[in-house]
């Protein structure tokens, strides 16, 4: 397998994923700005959307988009899915409000958003983050152990600290739980995000 990712991006979360998964993977680096690989090829190539992540399986099919790459990994990865029953489609729920009602409101913030938009995106990040931490089941967002979702919403933490968005407690604990496995250490190490 072969993950296309940019350094902090979304793709950090399947990134995570697979070292947690201690899959066999390549990690290549895109230049979301010229959409050039680290090896120098054009990632147009890889997926005409030009954004990360790719995730290029071993038969040379490629998945795209955060929610059907971390849904395939956690297909993979049994530990990191969720079980018990519609524990699938409650996955595939969480994983889909990240995308929907989270990543996608951050848009305006990383677009420089003015004093008063910023302030409102804010609280509507914080507002949404605050049903996740009111819904978790146990440590993590789905029981005693991660998933997909709970390295996809650390992202989402990441940006929030990077723009000040106020997190509710029970993230902040998760965040901090999530920030200690050596999994995100080593992929945060690898796309050059820690020492």
């Amino acid at each position: 397998m072969k993950l296309f990712y940019a350094p902090g991006a979304c793709s950090l979360a399947s990134h995570i994923c697979l070292i947690e998964g201690n899959v066999q993977f390549e990690a290549e680096h895109v230049d979301l700005k010229t959409k050039i690989t680290a090896s120098g090829d054009d990632f147009r190539a890889v997926t005409a959307k030009g954004y990360v992540p790719a995730l290029m399986l071993d038969s040379g099919e490629v998945v795209t988009e955060n929610v059907a790459v971390l849904a395939y990994l956690a297909g993979e990865l049994p530990a990191l899915d969720v079980s018990g029953e519609l524990g699938r489609t409650r996955l595939i729920e969480v994983l889909a409000y990240l995308s929907t009602e989270i990543h996608k409101s951050f848009e305006s913030l990383f677009l420089g958003a003015n004093t008063k938009e910023h302030a409102k995106t804010s609280a509507s990040i914080t507002y949404r983050l605050q049903y996740l931490a009111d819904h978790m089941r146990d440590e993590y967002l789905f029981g005693d152990h991660p998933s997909v979702a709970d390295f996809y919403l650390f992202v989402m933490m990441s940006w929030a600290k990077i723009f000040g968005v106020e997190i509710p407690a029970p993230l902040l604990a998760l965040d901090r739980r999530l920030l200690a496995r050596p999994s995100v250490q080593a992929a945060l190490r690898s796309e050059g995000l820690a020492t």
